[in-house]
């Protein structure tokens, strides 16, 4: 196994290289897609609690924490469970680490998670961060989930968030700004706020005209309502280099009172393929904050952070094939194509 010198994003075959040498295990065998480019999807396990309120662990375990908040239990195994929306979960994770001297990771949900307005957060025993899992860790996963808009079905093996190792501490390459696109004949979604359940492993299996509202802007100009959800997309397209991963993360709130991108992670590879030509947009994940807000064409709403990998990766992202390559506006690979 690599002694991990080479500050970096781990890539493929080094989180493989985890795996088989027992950094990470898993309560069921890893699934073969389950190792992206430059992550590790999690899965859940078989049982969640809604819990009263949101928690750091910080001086204990999670699931004595549990304990303390847990208002009922649910089982995920056989045909899952209902997650209502504006509740709180706390849910076991199948993956466990033990992370080496060097390496250290972070959490982020997928953006399929992202795109349904589901928010979902990495908890560690003794942790006093989120997402964050430090170097040395040695212990169970758990995952808090929060759905804001619409209600979600999930059961055991349902895929939420992932995970980026880290050898060191990765330099910055760059930062650029994303732009927001309020072109075209439509320029986004609304979340409708009593749709529905959406089954989080149903790929294709939703009506978006039952969970979604199209947006028209005028003059290049759109209104964010206080709470209220929207899919938008970039204005430039995004190209994430083969020897680099990327993250959006919001801008400084001076800017705007709104919440982008709830799912940050760029794989190495996105959006350079060139058979198809290079560059597939940015969907972004908007919340406005407490008053309305007018975004402007072109106005920057995210910041995309780019960081070296260890090495060059084994796949590419769209190698095993993926709903986002290529993509304009898009909602997740749950809805139907919009119009169809």
């Amino acid at each position: 196994m690599s002694d991990f010198n080479v500050p970096g994003i781990l890539p493929c075959q080094s989180i493989e290289a985890l795996i088989a040498g027992g950094a990470i295990t898993s309560a069921t065998p890893f699934e073969a897609d389950q190792v992206q480019p430059a992550s590790l999807d999690l899965r859940l396990a078989g049982r969640a609690w809604r819990v009263r309120a949101s928690f750091l662990p910080r001086h204990g375990k999670v699931c004595d924490r549990i304990k303390e908040v847990a208002m009922h239990e649910l089982d995920l195994t056989g045909g899952g469970a209902v997650l209502e929306r504006g509740c709180v979960y706390i849910a076991e994770l199948q993956e466990a680490v033990k992370l080496p001297k060097g390496v250290s990771a972070r959490a982020n949900p997928k953006s399929s998670t992202g795109r349904v307005d589901v928010f979902v957060r990495v908890i560690t025993d003794y942790g006093d961060a989120f997402d964050d899992v430090d170097e040395g860790y040695d212990g169970p996963l758990y995952m808090e989930i929060a759905p804001q808009t619409f209600s979600v079905l999930v059961r055991t093996g349902t895929r939420l968030n992932q995970l980026r190792l880290k050898a060191g501490v990765p330099e910055r390459l760059r930062t650029e700004s994303v732009g927001v696109d309020l072109t075209g004949e439509i320029a986004g979604f609304r979340g409708r706020r009593h749709a529905g359940v959406v089954d989080l492993d149903h790929v294709d299996g939703h009506d978006p005209t039952d969970f979604w509202e199209p947006l028209y802007p005028k003059n290049g100009k759109l209104l964010l309502d206080p709470g209220e959800f929207y899919i938008l997309a970039s204005k430039q397209a995004v190209e994430i280099p083969v020897l680099e991963a990327a993250e959006m993360t919001p801008i400084d709130p001076s800017v705007g009172e709104f919440r982008v991108h709830y799912a940050g992670f760029f794989d190495p590879g996105f959006g350079t393929d060139e058979a198809h030509g290079k560059g597939s947009k940015g969907v972004l994940e908007v919340r406005s904050h407490e008053t309305p807000f007018i975004l402007e064409d072109g106005q920057t709403v995210a910041r995309l952070v780019y960081e070296p990998l260890t090495e060059r990766p084994t796949r590419l992202y769209g190698d095993l094939g993926s709903h986002y390559q290529r993509q304009g506006l898009k909602l997740s690979k749950h809805f139907r194509i919009w119009g169809e």
